[in-house]
């Protein structure tokens, strides 16, 4: 069956594909988005107090401010002393092992009194304690003062400069005042780094238990509330002492809720709204846009589009990355614009903007700002044929962001030096953001199988390959291509279908031409092949320019959409001249008529009908032997009404008023293109005797 063919309802397997997929889609939704309990109160430190007055209904601490209880925690820390254990049977190891080296030592030229210089050094530095140097460089990082050296008896309290770690303990063997009698380069020969060996190992349980009795000490609380206490009133500032009390309060609320309970609350109850958003956008398809539910790759691009921004989102609210606003949110409707309809884009923002926002803690400026950012976007981009175009976009969407969020700022803040003036920033980084919609534009078009209008801008350019082919393999058929264009194109802007669309698709609808151009009468110059064929096989020929066309452009890879006018653009209508011949020819013979009948389908699309009438109106203007107002008007009408009675356009949504409205523009463009003119009116005899008496009587 031609992949052309009228398209058919969703079946049970398709409604529960869909299905299938939004239910995925929801749940990936909520995945992401944050699980943290929300309370029911938002506020902010110097802001007033939005809600009625608020009583404490149970006794509770106030708690203080994490900056506070930060710095009581490194106060109480500086006191905090490591537990190390020492090892008494290494100091004795390590000189027995030197004085056992050190007969070796006496041979090698290293006077006898050295021995004693360096046991009272090896013994001072292990009473001391040399520590690992691992450990030892933690100590000096947290600024340790002093740690606690404990062995089965008895615990001793050490300052952290006389401990030794392997490095200063080696240099200590060189410090000493007789530098004469000892000798640097003889300590050298001596190896005493062998000898060097840590004693003092770290007790990380008796160092932990130290922490915590010092932790332990700091009051997290600096004060009660008692229940039936009035902690706040509406309009009030919150200033730092009641936010620390709001702050407590909130906090103690949640802790007197079940954990897991309120989780499964937050869940269930995140499923539901979402679910709920996403069941308002299926009414809005199932009351206005059906035909997009019926099409997979829109279905496909427009959950792409709702999960996407949600979850991008709140993996920056979980991960606390970087401000929401920073994600260019109107790159949906821009692309839901280009490659749908204006209002659809509009639903589908306001939908991610909702679906972004139960992430968030304060939606409000959120919501009011994208929304307008959305419309703006959508109305400065109503075509997109040019990069100009998106640059202006990106350049106006910025502007207007930033101007209205200032107002919201400027609603709620008295003094312009409070305002966060991070969040223009991130609108101006949006903006920047916002240019990449461009090659995602490209990426979208190969993935889900739209087309476009800068495509088909591109495509519509007489210098690529195959029209160029066209021009010069069958310029009659490449003139006719233009002139249909042109018609097609004024019909649909009259009639508010895509224009672009129809003028490219025009273009293209007879490439199928250029493999047999001889045979078509455009490119003929006074021979015509057809004469040494039958009727048949010139209806055949005639009829292939429509397949060989559907292969020209699967070599050339043209867009599906264009692939549809060159299938449509003659219906299931019939090669008429050859028709007709064959049956006054053979009048009592029974006419195979899918021998003279186009393949099809009939046009699908309100831009496929235009380019069926402009077609056939064209190529029979040709015919005309005299250009008048009254023969091009009674051929428009002719042509077309014998297309409706045929029932080519049962299949597209197509009105009589648009096929009225086509009738006259096709009528005043043929009047301008053959230059037909008003006939002028004659005297009748009576009158024409009656000037020449005058003239006789004025002489």
């Amino acid at each position: 069956m031609n992949k052309f063919n009228k398209k058919k309802n969703l079946n049970a397997r398709d409604i529960f594909y869909r299905i299938c997929v939004g239910i995925a889609a929801i749940l990936l939704v909520v995945y992401f988005m944050p699980r943290e309990g929300r309370s029911a109160y938002q506020f902010d430190l110097g802001r007033p107090w939005r809600y009625s007055q608020l009583i404490a209904t149970f006794d509770f601490p106030i708690y203080k401010s994490e900056e506070v209880i930060k710095k009581e925690q490194d106060s109480v820390m500086h006191l905090f002393e490591p537990y190390f254990e020492i090892k008494q049977s290494v100091e004795e190891e390590q000189i027995a092992s030197f004085r056992k080296d050190f007969v070796q030592m006496e041979k090698s030229g290293i006077p006898s009194y050295y021995r004693g210089y360096i046991e009272q050094k090896l013994r001072t530095m292990y009473q001391n304690g040399i520590v690992q140097p691992e450990d030892y460089n933690h100590l000096i990082e947290d600024s340790i003062r002093a740690i606690r050296i404990f062995t089965a008896n008895q615990s001793v309290i050490r300052p952290i400069k006389e401990v030794f770690s392997h490095k200063s303990a080696y240099k200590f063997f060189f410090e000493t005042e007789d530098t004469a009698r000892y000798n640097r380069m003889k300590l050298q020969k001596c190896n005493l780094n062998r000898y060097i060996v840590s004693n003092l190992l770290f007790d990380q349980k008796k160092s932990e238990e130290q922490k915590k009795d010092l932790l332990s000490s700091i009051s997290y609380a600096s004060g009660m509330v008692m229940s039936g206490q009035k902690i706040i009133d509406r309009g009030e500032i919150v200033t730092q002492e009641t936010y620390n009390i709001l702050a407590s309060y909130l906090k103690e609320s949640q802790q007197r809720i079940d954990s897991s309970k309120q989780e499964a609350y937050l869940l269930v109850g995140q499923i539901l709204c979402v679910a709920l958003i996403f069941l308002c956008m299926l009414l809005y398809f199932s009351l206005f846009r059906r035909d997009y539910l019926e099409k997979g790759k829109s279905v496909l691009l427009l959950l792409t589009m709702v999960v996407v921004f949600p979850i991008l989102s709140s993996i920056l609210v979980s991960e606390n990355l970087f401000s929401v606003y920073i994600i260019p949110f109107t790159m949906a409707p821009i692309f839901i614009r280009v490659f749908m309809d204006s209002r659809t884009a509009f639903v589908m923002h306001a939908i991610i903007i909702l679906l972004c926002a139960v992430s968030l803690k304060y939606p409000y400026e959120f919501v009011a700002t994208q929304l307008v950012a959305g419309m703006v976007a959508i109305y400065s981009l109503r075509e997109l044929s040019q990069r100009s175009q998106l640059l202006r976009t990106a350049l106006i969407v910025t502007i207007t962001s930033l101007v209205f969020y200032f107002s919201l700022d400027l609603m709620h803040e008295k003094e312009v030096n409070n305002l966060e003036y991070n969040i223009y920033i991130y609108l101006i980084i949006n903006g920047i953001l916002l240019l990449f919609a461009y090659p995602l534009m490209f990426l979208i078009e190969k993935l889900f199988g739209f087309t476009s209008n800068v495509t088909l801008v591109e495509l519509s350019n007489i210098n690529n390959d195959l029209m160029r082919r066209m021009s010069e393999v069958a310029p009659g058929t490449f003139q006719h291509s233009m002139q249909v264009a042109n018609l097609a194109t004024e019909v649909a802007n009259k009639i508010d279908a895509k224009a672009q669309l129809v003028r490219t698709g025009a273009m293209y609808h007879d490439i199928g031409k250029t493999c047999n151009p001889a045979y078509f009468t455009e490119n003929q110059n006074g021979v015509n092949p057809h004469d040494q064929l039958s009727l048949i096989e010139s209806a055949r020929i005639i009829i292939n320019h429509v397949s060989d066309g559907l292969k020209l452009a699967d070599k050339y890879n043209l867009p599906e959409v264009i692939k549809g006018f060159i299938a449509t653009h003659h219906g299931k209508g019939k090669t008429k001249y050859f028709y007709i011949s064959y049956k006054n020819k053979f009048p009592d013979e029974e006419v195979d008529e899918s021998l003279f009948t186009y393949p099809g389908p009939n046009p699908q699309t309100k831009e496929q009908a235009i380019l069926m009438m402009a077609d056939a109106v064209e190529a029979s203007s040709r015919s005309l032997k005299d250009y008048t107002e009254e023969s091009i008007s009674n051929l428009v009408d002719a042509i077309i009404d014998a297309q409706i009675m045929d029932g080519a356009f049962t299949n597209c949504p197509i009105t009589f008023q648009d096929i009225s409205t086509a009738k006259d523009v096709f009528k005043e463009k043929l009047k301008t293109i053959y230059h037909t003119r008003i006939s002028y009116p004659e005297l009748n005899k009576k009158e024409k005797t009656n000037e020449s008496n005058d003239k006789e009587t004025a002489h």
